[in-house]
């Protein structure tokens, strides 16, 4: 890794009155409308124009496709976005993005709008979500970077949790259209705001914006040189096929469920599972700075194997509902280890390029997750077929995880 020059003045992360920890709080709220309206909101949105449009499940299940196809597009860009144009203006156009998107979905009368709506929405995950996130709050955070991300990610389950059933509440009581420029108002009302107070200039970690202006490094160039980096493609390609295994599991887990233990219990296996995703990632939190980032990494997955072994062959309700447990303990941290990897092992002024080019790639891969594993599942008459291949996915990746290839992060 390259050296970098101290900063003059040491910043002491652990501290409460760290200015970092006020962008924390921002990006707790970002991600609580990103995945409330991005990715949650999704089932919601299928579900209610399926039912005031009478339009196919499949109609509108391809405009989703093509919103986390179009999004993986844009999330490649967020790093260059907020090198060039910093974090207020990211954040800001990210919530506005996404603000837009809320209300045409409500106003969407035809098919070809449901499209247009959702290329708007991806505009808005690729400023709300996971690499917007991950690369502001790399611009304050270096020794505590793992502990600041999971906290801010806190609020995607939270978007879920809360979320979801408060907008499901409101379009009961208001109707669809009416609900969705609610939320629209809501996230503008509460996000603009904070984000225009608290969200000032990041300080210079490391010396990088003098490391950027000795070095002039392309964007362009920095992708070129990760996808022929073995150890940037192994941390990918793992992540790639875990999420993949693990988003196609989470979306057929009721339908899985529902014969064997009856639909309450599985619903309760489903909120376990999501309530032990927060669990594990805030005690992951007090440690993940600490760890091995890649042995971490290769327990987590194996430990979603074994719980999808479990899932297959035991049919007891409290067994099935332990293990949906097991396997949401490292759902949530999923999605911040990968930035700590590249943070670890790469060059600190290429973090931002770097996460945003692997959420792509992972966005791109578990957008067919869902659909493999429902085809499999037709074409075998049952689960088991796809969920054994989502252990051997698992399995395969906890071994490629641990492939880290040379100890060479210089881009040239």
């Amino acid at each position: 890794m390259l050296d970098n020059p101290r900063h003059d003045a040491p910043i002491d992360e652990s501290s409460l009155r760290y200015e970092g920890w006020r962008i924390v709080a921002v990006c707790f709220l970002l991600a609580t409308f990103g995945w409330g309206l991005g990715f949650y909101g999704q089932s919601v949105y299928v579900a209610e124009l399926q039912r005031a449009r009478g339009w196919p499940a499949s109609l509108i299940s391809s405009g989703t496709t093509f919103f986390y196809l179009f999004g993986a597009l844009l999330v490649v860009f967020v790093g260059e976005a907020v090198r060039k144009y910093g974090p207020r203006l990211c954040l800001i156009a990210g919530t506005l993005a996404m603000a837009a998107a809320a209300v045409a979905i409500g106003a969407v009368r035809e098919p070809w709008q449901l499209y247009l709506a959702d290329a708007v929405l991806a505009f808005g995950w690729a400023g709300t979500s996971l690499a917007m996130i991950t690369n502001t709050i790399s611009l304050w955070f270096d020794q505590k970077r793992g502990m600041a991300i999971s906290l801010a990610l806190n609020g995607a389950s939270f978007g879920g949790i809360v979320g979801v059933p408060l907008l499901v509440t409101l379009i009961g009581h208001v109707g669809f259209a009416s609900a969705m420029y609610a939320a629209a108002g809501a996230m503008l009302v509460l996000l603009l705001p904070v984000i225009l107070l608290l969200v000032g200039r990041p300080p210079d970690l490391h010396g990088w914006h003098a490391t950027a202006r000795a070095r002039p490094q392309s964007s362009t160039e920095i992708r070129a040189w990760a996808l022929r980096d073995v150890g940037f493609l192994t941390v990918t390609i793992a992540f790639a096929l875990v999420l993949f295994a693990q988003v196609g599991f989470i979306v057929h887990l009721i339908s899985f469920l529902d014969p064997v233990i009856g639909r309450e219990r599985a619903a309760v296996a489903v909120a376990v599972l999501t309530a032990m995703a927060v669990i594990g990632r805030v005690l992951f939190s007090m440690v993940i700075d600490r760890l091995n980032q890649r042995l971490a990494s290769a327990l987590s997955f194996l430990s979603q194997a074994a719980a999808l072994c479990v899932v297959i062959n035991v049919h007891n309700d409290y067994v099935l509902i332990a293990a949906c447990a097991v396997f949401g303990f490292s759902v949530g941290n999923l999605i911040t280890l990968p930035s700590l990897i590249v943070q670890q092992e790469f060059d600190s002024t290429s973090f931002g390029v770097l996460i945003s080019l692997n959420t792509a790639i992972n966005q791109v891969t578990y957008a067919f997750g869902p659909g493999v594993v429902g085809f499999l599942r037709d074409w075998s008459g049952g689960y088991t077929l796809p969920f054994y291949l989502c252990i051997a996915l698992e399995v395969a990746a906890a071994a490629l995880i641990m492939v880290r290839g040379k100890p060479q992060t210089k881009l040239s």
